[in-house]
């Protein structure tokens, strides 16, 4: 396994308490954490940084997280980006395009602790 040091993942969530403990729950476990506030500033550091992972929240204002998911799969450096939705919304209300955009896995954030989103990462990345 990599050092994790060497991962780097993309918080994208609107809501700045939820984003701020994640992004210190993550930096305490040794991932390099870039997080944006909307879908579009999330695209725009995904381009810039290409992470190992992103946590991507789907209600979200300027672009939600399933329209970010869709400009990031087509293209050529976003298209194998390990993604995993981090949202309140339940799968079944979920847009129906998030079943064509490959997501490595969709957690609900009322139902999981940081320390369980944590190892949803962990084992994703292995």
């Amino acid at each position: 396994m990599r050092d994790l040091n060497s991962h780097t993942i993309l918080i994208v969530e609107d809501d700045d308490p939820i984003r701020n403990l994640y992004e210190i729950k993550f930096s305490q476990q040794g991932y390099n954490v870039i997080s944006a506030m909307n879908g579009l500033d999330g695209y725009e550091k995904a381009k810039q940084t290409v992470p190992d992972i992103i946590l991507l929240d789907l209600r979200m204002p300027v672009m939600s997280g399933d329209e970010m998911l869709a400009k990031l799969r087509a293209t050529e450096w976003g298209c194998d980006i390990r993604v995993i939705i981090l949202t309140n919304i339940s799968k079944s209300e979920a847009p129906m395009s998030l079943r064509y955009l490959h997501v490595d896995r969709y957690v609900t954030k009322v139902h999981h602790t940081p320390s369980q989103i944590v190892d949803v990462v962990r084992e994703v990345l292995a």
